[in-house]
Formats: C-alpha cells, sequence, structure tokens
C-alpha cells in the first residue's frame, strides 16, 4: 500500500491546485492537491512540510495544519492511503517548483471545483467542508462523498 500526503492551501476564498502532466503513469491530465508519497521514517505531517516546500517552495506552519479527511483506492498492491489535510498558514509564494510532475497550477475558487477533472471527485466535498466555504458546502451538489465515479471511499466532514 502507498501512503500519500496532500495539502489544502486555501487564500481569498480559492484553494491551489495542480495539474498532473497528461505523462504521468498514475493519474494523468487531472486536478489535484499538492502532495507525494511519505517516505520511511516519515509522519505524515512531516511528509506534507517536506512536499509542500518540494513542489511549492513554501513552508507549512506545522501547528496550523489538521487533518480534513482520508481517502483510499484501489487494492492490493496499487491500494492508496491518501491523507488529507487543510494548511491554515505557510511562510512563502506557492510557485511550481515541480514541473517534471505538475505542468500547472492555479487557485481555484468553490464554484469552480464541479467543473474541473479531479484525482479523486471527492476531494471538491472535502474542500467544501472547510470552514472558508461553510455556504457553498450547504448548496453543493455533491450528495455522497462515501464514494465517487472512481470508486474513491472518503471519510470528510462533508459527509
Amino acid at each position: 500500500m502507498h501512503v500519500v500526503v496532500t495539502g489544502a492551501l486555501v487564500e481569498n476564498g480559492a484553494v491551489l491546485l495542480v495539474h498532473r502532466r497528461p505523462t504521468k503513469r498514475a493519474y494523468p491530465d487531472v486536478w489535484d492537491l499538492p502532495g507525494g508519497q511519505v517516505e520511511a521514517g516519515e509522519s505524515e505531517l512531516q511528509a506534507l512540510a517536506r512536499e509542500m516546500h518540494e513542489e511549492l517552495g513554501v513552508h507549512i506552519v506545522a501547528e496550523s495544519a489538521s487533518r480534513l479527511g482520508v481517502l483510499h483506492a484501489g487494492s492490493g498492491e496499487d491500494a492508496v492511503h491518501v491523507g488529507v489535510w487543510q494548511i491554515g498558514d505557510w511562510v512563502g509564494s506557492p510557485t511550481n517548483r515541480a514541473p517534471d510532475e505538475h505542468d500547472d497550477i492555479a487557485w481555484v475558487g468553490i464554484s469552480e471545483l464541479g467543473g474541473l477533472p479531479l484525482v479523486h471527485g471527492v476531494l471538491a466535498a472535502m474542500v467544501r467542508s472547510l470552514p472558508e466555504f461553510e455556504c457553498a458546502r450547504r448548496h453543493s451538489d455533491v450528495t455522497d462523498c462515501n464514494q465517487d465515479d472512481r470508486g474513491t471511499k472518503a471519510d470528510c466532514r462533508a459527509c
């Protein structure tokens, strides 16, 4: 099983997403939260801090991070456990420091999430569950975040 972490950076009513290159083996040509694999000996929070710095050039304030939810995808050797974290505070301006992985990064408003191809459809519901988007969550067209159209199961506060 692969253990992965992703981080939701929210600013001015938008969340930062990265677009995975069409040439990526896993989940090509879709939008995702920035993040990556947890390495041996790392906690999820340590991996999150490392990945945010490697991919975006920002330093997260660890005390501001909280787990938003968990995604489970695939099975057997291809199983993936994704810890999704909200990052409340960071230092630096996010830039694409991993162009071999992502061909774009963008601040995306809550109303735009439903129209984007996302790595896991339930990510939109998880992001909508953030306090910053409480009003949008009540009017969300997402009715079941326990499973999306790709069969990804999730445990999130939006349910």
